[in-house]
């Protein structure tokens, strides 16, 4: 929802009973008498302000305290500071540290006032329009990069192991999806689009490493029980039953997760590791105290199970 309140802090009592009263007609008001109530007013409707008009000199902390508190834990509210002529300097000294949009002097000229305060909504639209639209873009990246990462760790253990590979990784996708949470770690503002590709070619050329070794280091196939016990070993569960626990759930998701840039592990690669080397006859569901896995027969797979699994691993689990 865009924010479309407009926030007026003063220590004046009239003061905010006029300030509502001629700006109410443009949006809806919330008022605070002091800087302190200010920070409460906006801890509690923070998403519902557009725009912050604050009074200077206040008894205790001044204006410019709250503005700078709004830039930096809500930075898409435009700021504004009203002084009397008298206090000029405190509005340029806000305006050339960035704490403010513009200041309006007391006392205030009706029409000036309500055109300065349309000005600052539809900036505060503008830039709501921006931030929703940047959402939208990193959630789509993010997306590709997680489809990204499943689809190298299907090809990687295809190069790894040569058995049921395609099961192992459905089974993978699958319990990524019921821990939650699987969302690529990744500081957009430091990756281009090349040296993005290059560190994932480099962490899937590692990742392919170290399955290899931890394939090999669990040697022939062995019984049901004796996969769970090198399974507890591998991710520091806990066998129970005819399953292990695993209270870490990132135990499932850090393949997918991991930051951009960050070397794989041995502890990443376990559990995948072990699904290969059998053959992905395992499910993962939920138990008291975090997630067992138990050994399952293999499914029947779809043609299309890795644009599903690549579909689905993004959203809530259902």
């Amino acid at each position: 929802m865009t924010p479309a309140k407009i926030l007026y802090v003063d220590d004046e009592a009239m003061a905010l009973k006029y300030f509502e009263r001629l700006v109410s007609p443009l949006a809806p008001v919330l008022t605070a008498g002091s800087v302190e109530e200010g920070r409460a007013v906006l801890l509690a409707h923070g998403a519902d302000v557009a725009v912050l008009v604050c009074d200077q000199r206040m008894p205790g902390e001044r204006g410019n305290e709250l503005l700078r508190h709004a830039r930096e834990y809500y930075p898409g509210i435009v700021r504004m500071l009203t002084t009397a002529y008298s206090e000029l300097g405190d509005a340029i000294e806000a305006i050339n540290t960035g704490e403010i949009y513009r200041y309006i002097n007391k006392p205030w000229e009706l029409e000036s006032l309500r055109a300065d305060l349309k000005n600052a909504l539809e900036l505060a639209a503008l830039r709501s329009e921006r931030d929703g639209l940047m959402r939208d873009k990193l959630l789509a990246q993010q997306s590709r990069l997680l489809a990204n990462r499943l689809a190298a760790l299907l090809m990687v253990g295809s190069a790894v192991h040569v058995g049921a590979h395609d099961q192992a990784l459905y089974r993978f996708a699958e319990a990524a999806r019921a821990v939650g949470g699987a969302e690529p770690q990744v500081d957009w503002h430091r990756w281009d689009h090349a040296d993005l590709l290059q560190a994932e070619a480099l962490r899937g050329a590692s990742i392919a490493a170290l399955l290899r070794e931890a394939v090999q280091a669990l040697g022939p196939r062995v019984d049901p029980a004796a996969a769970l016990q090198a399974l507890a070993r591998s991710v520091g569960g806990e066998v129970s039953g005819d399953g292990v626990l695993v209270a870490d759930a990132a135990v499932f998701t850090a393949l997918l997760v991991s930051p951009a840039g960050q070397a794989p592990t041995a502890a990443q690669c376990a559990w995948l590791a072990w699904l290969l080397w059998q053959d992905g006859q395992a499910r993962v569901t939920p138990a008291q105290g975090g997630w067992l896995v138990r050994p399952a027969a293999p499914e029947a797979l779809r043609t299309d199970w890795l644009a599903d699994a690549m579909e689905r691993l993004g959203k809530d689990p259902a």
